[in-house]
Formats: structure tokens, C-alpha cells, sequence
């Protein structure tokens, strides 16, 4: 695991808050409810803040965000680096 999916995990709990809570990788967010629509916004600003890209909000999905893997997937394959 990168210390940037570390990162993404750790800032991914706090915002969930939900006691004893562990997730990794691939752990489903969205589709399990532990990530709600608002939350996606906050998680596409800390993607965008650990990848050094700028990611275009009208290319991505809920689905893009499922996992923290797919995340970063996700930057890799939309995102352009900021100048």
C-alpha cells in the first residue's frame, strides 16, 4: 500500500466516524452506504491533494470512488497534473 492510500484510508475513517471501523484497499464505500454523496466531494478534494492533480469533477462517478484503490485508478486515468 502507498503511503498516498494510507493517507486516503486515515482521512476516510475520520470523516466516517464510526467507532472500530477499519477498512482497506478495497473496501466497498459507496455502495455500502459508509460514503454518502456529500462525502464523495470532500474524498475528490483529498484525492486530488495527494495525487498533485487536478481532476475533472464531470469526468468521474460515484463508481469511479468505490474503493480507494479505484481512486487512485480513478486520478490515473482523468486527472491532469497541476501546474
Amino acid at each position: 500500500m502507498t503511503p498516498e492510500a494510507q493517507q486516503m484510508i486515515e482521512h476516510i475513517v475520520r470523516l466516517i466516524r464510526k467507532p472500530g471501523l477499519t477498512i482497506d484497499e478495497n473496501t466497498p464505500l459507496v455502495s455500502s452506504g459508509l460514503i454518502d454523496s456529500m462525502a464523495l466531494v470532500d474524498l475528490l478534494l483529498k484525492l486530488e491533494d495527494l495525487t498533485h492533480m487536478r481532476i475533472p469533477p464531470g469526468k468521474v462517478q460515484p463508481k469511479d470512488l468505490e474503493t480507494v484503490a479505484m481512486m487512485f485508478a480513478t486520478a490515473q486515468r482523468v486527472g491532469k497534473p497541476r501546474k
